[in-house]
Parts: C-alpha cells; structure tokens; sequence
C-alpha cells in the first residue's frame, strides 16, 4: 500500500494501527492528570474551591472542548481553506490593492 509516495509494509500499518490509539489515550491521560494537578495546586488557595479527581478533571476538559472548541492547533484543517496572505495578494490586481491599502489606511 502507498503512503507519502513509497509503498508501505503489513507491518507499518499494524504498528500504526496499534500505536496511534495508544498515543491518543496517553495524551488525554496526560491532558487529565495536568489540569487535576493545576487545579489543585492553584484554584483552592486563590478562590477557596474544592479539589477535584481525575475522572471530574477529565470531564472540564471535555466540556472545555464543547464550550471553547479547543485542541485545534492552528487555524487550517484543511488544506483547500488554507491561503496564505502572499497568494490573495497575488490574485488581486494593481488597482485592486491600491484600493484595499487605500481603504485600511481610512480604517486605521
């Protein structure tokens, strides 16, 4: 099977296939035991709240998830979303961006 371009091995997609759910289950571990760890060694000395297990540390992650949209990485996901500043300046025409450095001129 082909992936990046070389032909890749039975073995290479067992090993991905057993590495990556590990991987994920080790950093939400991770994510859990550092905000638990944060919040109680913060939280209760500044705002007088009570400590929190892991299992409820996991669950503000989870609904930190829901209410920020967390954990992103970055603005592009997709790779026909992402342009960068240079290509929409280079699709515009001279007049164009006069106009456009005109009107943020008046903007600012």
């Amino acid at each position: 099977m082909m992936c990046c371009g070389k032909e890749r091995n039975k073995g290479f997609w067992i090993k991905r296939l057993v590495f990556i759910p590990l991987a994920v289950v080790a950093g939400i571990l991770a994510f859990g035991f550092v905000v638990m760890t944060l919040w109680n060694g913060i939280l209760p000395a500044v705002l007088g709240v009570s400590t929190i297990t892991f299992c409820q540390a996991l669950g503000i992650l989870v609904l930190s998830k829901i209410l920020f949209g967390g954990f992103k990485g970055g603005k592009c996901h997709h790779k026909f979303h992402c342009h960068s500043k240079d290509e929409k300046w280079m699709n515009l025409s001279e007049e164009e961006k006069e106009n456009l450095k005109a009107e943020w001129k008046n903007r600012c």
